[in-house]
């Protein structure tokens, strides 16, 4: 009677999003089934729509809790830009690889399957605040700039969100990354600061 169970203990829910995150750590964020995950967390095929209205939907709650979790390791690898802005700001992008590396279910979730992140409030504010974050810090790289040469906070943002993201993929499941001469932090770092030095951000 499993699936009366972990209803009745109320963590179905839960154990269908953990059951869904390890299923696409295995499979990809394409590959995974209602069917599956809930034999994943000990329930009938019928439980998940107790709780969600279909696949998708399952799969938007991964990538929710996954962008929470990422905002959070950011906020805690900035610290307020202590001890020193450009300090902090690479400490982002050592959280950003660990999280990769770390909960690859939820990062597949986030960033690979497809799933509408404007079409769902929760999951764009889940998202947004990560970017926030980063967003805040190039804010913050900024100051020692004149107002009139300081480059757009976003645009910083999403070019450094795209570049950890480039160094995960270069990196990750056996791709050719793996035979490069350095490492990702390594890679990801120099990238970082041949690109903010040309903004101008930190000096030479």
């Amino acid at each position: 009677m499993p699936d009366r169970k972990t209803y009745h203990h109320g963590n179905l829910r839960q154990a269908l999003v953990d059951a869904t995150a390890a299923l696409i750590q295995e499979t990809g964020p394409l590959a995974f089934t209602l069917t599956e995950a809930a034999r994943r967390a000990g329930v009938s095929p019928a439980a998940p729509y107790r709780h969600f209205k279909g696949r998708d939907d399952l799969l938007e709650e991964v990538a929710r809790q996954g962008f929470l979790d990422f905002a959070e390791r950011l906020e805690r690898a900035f610290d307020s830009g202590q001890p020193r802005p450009l300090t902090a700001f690479m400490r982002m992008g050592q959280a950003y690889l660990d999280f990769a590396a770390q909960r690859p279910g939820h990062y597949m979730a986030m960033f690979e399957s497809g799933v509408s992140i404007a079409g769902n409030a929760d999951l764009s504010a889940a998202s947004e605040r990560a970017q926030r974050v980063l967003i805040d810090a190039a804010e913050t790289l900024a100051e020692r700039l004149p107002p009139d040469r300081r480059p757009p906070a976003r645009m910083v943002a999403n070019h450094i969100w795209a570049l950890s993201h480039g160094v995960v993929e270069l990196f990750s499941r056996g791709k050719p990354g793996g035979r490069s001469p350095v490492g990702p932090a390594e890679m990801l770092e120099s990238g970082a600061i041949i690109y903010l030095r040309g903004l101008g951000l930190i000096g030479e």
